[in-house]
């Protein structure tokens, strides 16, 4: 039963971020309305209205045929024009920004359900279509039906106008870094509050048995609840290897336990990790730091020189590495104050090296970019949170990059500003 819950929580997770499934699920809805009218027509509904409200009824065959063949083509000609927008946004974000921002663009569920919208009253206007006697009594015509597919052709209409402001505004970078940061300081916030078990002891693992993986792919979700649950019937303590949102090769340890497993639990346990061949954010507050990085990269290249975007991303990642600093190093899971699980995870030092080894290839010729970051790491040096390690990684990392913008500038003024730069910042930790 744990196998099959986990499993079908991962197939919804990973359909859920297809760009298919919300049209899919409108055109279900679509033919089951069809189907469901066809059914209260045979009760009398369209009669009903005739006799009652004949100005909303259509009572000839010819007309509704004409109607309902009118909206089918205009639905389809806005469907497409619709798509082909999205392709085209999803080509101007991969070429001017990064090609890492894709998915969270497809899993964008305003589009999605737009384009569902569409499908939805297509599928059911066809339908409809079919039910038509064109040589029928009036009241053996589906008014009610033909009415309700013009009431829906009219919010087509409007999720079409929607759907122009609303892509108008997605391929804005200002929106695209905004999404990216919120989706992280979310996930990152839900992190930190789950800390409380962290400083719980945790024995060390060098000599536990290992375990590995059969497939590979970028591991998602594990389910904790059911690992815990089999930790408690085995006597048993885990340390989960891969840092969660990583790339996890085939064959290579996933976890380890202070126990040898028989074939049943391990492979029980192995049930409980989800994999996919994509990143979202929202999953991995890391690709966060990537997708942001990689903005300011393409925009400090020769072929976009947009410093501006640079700066905006600079703005957002000195919010994220300031909320990274309030998250622990380590990530303990307990339960009634015993430890069972032990994750891996992305230490401070290594994240602001690797993204600050990245931005110092591209920026550190440009003294405007190297006063922002100036900006950055002294605001990171006054967090009241900050520790005393964090604060030599970030003096290490402001020393490394002002070595390195003294290699490249030679204009007297330039080096005067890098000397002033180093100044502001402050040598060591506030009280």
């Amino acid at each position: 039963m744990k196998k099959l819950y986990t499993t079908f929580l991962g197939i919804v997770r990973r359909i859920k971020n297809k760009i298919i499934f919300y049209p899919t699920v409108f055109a279900i809805s679509g033919i089951l309305l069809a189907l469901l009218m066809m059914f209260l027509e045979k009760q009398g509904s369209s009669g009903y209205l005739a006799e009652n409200v004949p100005l909303l009824v259509v009572d000839n065959g010819e007309t509704a045929l004409t109607i309902l063949s009118a909206i089918i083509t205009g639905l389809i000609s806005m469907m497409v024009f619709s798509f082909s927008m999205v392709m085209l946004l999803l080509s101007q974000a991969s070429s001017n920004y990064s090609p890492r921002l894709l998915p969270g663009l497809i899993s964008d569920k305003t589009h999605q359900i737009i384009l569902g919208i569409y499908l939805g009253t297509i599928l059911y206007c066809i339908f409809v279509l079919f039910s038509i006697r064109p040589a029928s009594d009036r009241f053996e015509i589906p008014g009610f039906s033909v009415l309700m597919g013009i009431l829906f052709t009219v919010v087509c209409i409007y999720a079409f106008i929607y759907f122009i402001h609303n892509i108008s505004e997605k391929i804005q970078i200002s929106k695209i870094l905004d999404r990216i940061y919120l989706e992280a300081k979310a996930k990152l916030t839900e992190l930190i509050e789950t800390e409380k078990d962290a400083d719980l002891y945790f024995p060390p693992t060098k000599d536990w048995t290992p375990y590995h993986i059969k497939k590979s792919g970028y591991l998602q979700y594990v389910s904790i609840d059911n690992i815990i649950s089999i930790c408690r019937e085995q006597d048993i303590m885990i340390h989960i290897l891969p840092v969660k949102g990583a790339f996890v090769l085939k064959g290579i340890a996933i976890f380890k336990t202070n126990k040898k497993l028989d074939d049943r639990v391990k492979n029980e346990i192995l049930d409980q990790f989800n994999f996919s061949r994509g990143e979202m954010v929202k999953d991995n507050y890391v690709l966060a730091f990537k997708q942001i990085t990689e903005i300011i990269l393409k925009a400090m290249s020769p072929g976009i020189n947009d410093p501006g975007t640079a700066i905006n991303g600079i703005d957002y990642l000195t919010e994220l590495f300031a909320l990274r600093l309030q998250k622990k190093d380590r990530n303990i899971i307990s339960r009634e104050n015993i430890a069972y699980i032990k994750f891996n995870t992305l230490g401070f030092e290594e994240l602001l090296y690797n993204v600050m080894a990245a931005i110092r290839t591209y920026s550190k010729h440009d003294i405007i970019i190297l006063q922002k970051l100036g900006v950055m790491f002294r605001y990171l040096q006054l967090q009241k949170n900050v520790k005393e390690e964090d604060q030599k990684v970030i003096r290490k990392e402001i020393e490394t990059l002002l070595e390195d913008a003294r290699q490249v500038l030679t204009n007297k003024r330039d080096l005067a500003k890098i000397s002033e730069i180093e100044r502001n910042l402050i040598t060591s930790t506030p009280d």
